[in-house]
């Protein structure tokens, strides 16, 4: 299939891009460099180090023989997205390309506006794009668990059967989002439902839970080629964290009581479901929506599964519980399903399989790297002056230009 990956540099973008031009895909990534930017905006690199896109793609040429197309520019910015599409004229559109941290979503107003405006219209652009030029392809949204929140009942797979007042329907499943980035979703969801209800749009919503994993067989290939690993306070998923905190010797930091219970899975795991999705394309006017994840954790399982792991390679750690910066249930019910991408032939890898391969040892060997002057909380949900003071301007810069190490980033 010829497929776009709309934020193709990112973390979940790149490691699919990988993966679908490796089983012979025609790929093409587009994508503004934005995620780099936002490192040198909060001061806080990814562990691993990130080469250019464009000597990504170098050595993957160089290794496989195989070449990916790049557009480099913004889906906000609908004359290039448009541009981008006709000429790749792709039979499925892949998004990521969205601010995707809920924490960056909190900092103050302008990130607050900044997350909506860039995720709500980027999807908008891009289902206008389909639309009027690509009425045939199939849109692949990464969507969240987070749109849920923490319902005290079952949580479906995107609709509800109800019956109420003697009569029965099929509605979308309540959404109760956690944050302004969440939100941005749940805006998306509504918007890519209407499109499909109107336009005759196909779409497949991927509900994803928390991401963990560095490595794929394809990212494996060369270091040029590694992935993000992202421990920070705003970027960072929890069990990077944890992990990062274990093997310089600091505490492990679990907000408040921990029960905070969340949906998980591989990296390896994502990049296979976004390739199912594509294979089973949803019907004309049809708003498909999957759970994609694996397994259930608790904030605390998390710590434990961590302090395990180190244990057995020789470290000790200790849990501290800190306040919570957000605004959640610590502890709370949850249960979502989460079936059809497994009846659709996927086949899990589980988290006590790869902690150490892919999180642990990863954090060694770059524990060089690491600045643990990140990995507190500055961001609350409560205040409206957080603590992090964040500078938010991006510098003018040329189609086909990179993040420069000068570009000025300002911490509290």
């Amino acid at each position: 299939m010829k497929i776009a990956v709309l934020g193709g540099d990112g973390y979940c973008g790149w490691a699919t891009a990988l993966y679908l031009s490796q089983k012979g895909h025609s790929v093409a990534i587009v994508d503004n460099y934005a995620r780099r930017w936002w490192d040198h905006e909060l001061g806080a690199l990814t562990l691993t180090p990130i080469r250019p896109l464009t000597d990504r793609l170098r050595v993957w040429q160089n290794l496989t023989g195989k070449t990916m197309e790049m557009f480099v520019g913004d889906v906000t910015d609908y004359d290039f997205l448009a541009s981008s599409l006709k000429s790749f004229e792709p039979e499925a559109i892949v998004h990521f390309a969205e601010q995707r941290s809920a924490p960056y979503s909190m900092i103050d107003r302008k990130h607050a506006v900044f997350t909506q405006v860039n995720n709500v219209v980027g999807t908008l652009n891009v289902l206008f794009a389909i639309r009027e030029f690509l009425p045939d392809c199939h849109l692949v949204k990464l969507g969240t668990m987070g749109e849920y929140g923490t319902p005290n009942i079952d949580i479906e797979e995107g609709y509800i059967t109800i019956d109420y007042n003697g009569r029965r329907d099929t509605v979308p499943f309540p959404k109760q989002p956690g944050s302004f980035y969440h939100l941005s979703k749940v805006h998306d969801s509504h918007n890519i439902m209407f499109a499909c209800k109107i336009w005759g749009i196909r779409a497949t919503d991927l509900n994803q839970g928390v991401v963990y994993g560095t490595m794929t067989e394809e990212s494996a290939l060369d270091e040029a080629l590694i992935n993000r690993f992202d421990y920070d306070d705003v970027f960072g998923t929890v069990l990077n964290r944890f992990c990062v905190q274990a093997v310089i010797g600091q505490p492990l930091t679990v907000y408040g009581k921990g029960g905070q219970t969340r949906g998980f899975l591989d990296i390896r795991d994502t990049v296979r479901c976004v390739e199912i999705a594509c294979h089973h394309p949803a019907n004309r006017g049809e708003c498909r929506v999957y759970n994609q994840f694996t397994e259930q954790f608790s904030i605390m399982d998390l710590a434990r599964l961590t302090e395990a792991a180190a244990k057995k390679m020789g470290l000790t750690v200790e849990i501290d519980h800190i306040p919570d910066p957000r605004v959640e249930a610590e502890q709370h019910y949850y249960n979502a399903k989460h079936s059809k991408l497994i009846d659709l032939g996927l086949q899990p890898h589980y988290l006590s399989d790869s902690l150490l391969d892919s999180l642990m040892n990863i954090a060694i060997k770059y524990r060089d790297r690491v600045d643990a002057s990140l990995m507190l909380p500055q961001v609350n949900w409560r205040e409206p002056k957080n603590e992090r003071r964040i500078q938010m301007s991006m510098p003018t810069r040329s189609a086909g230009a990179e993040p420069r190490a000068e570009v000025k980033a300002k911490r509290a």
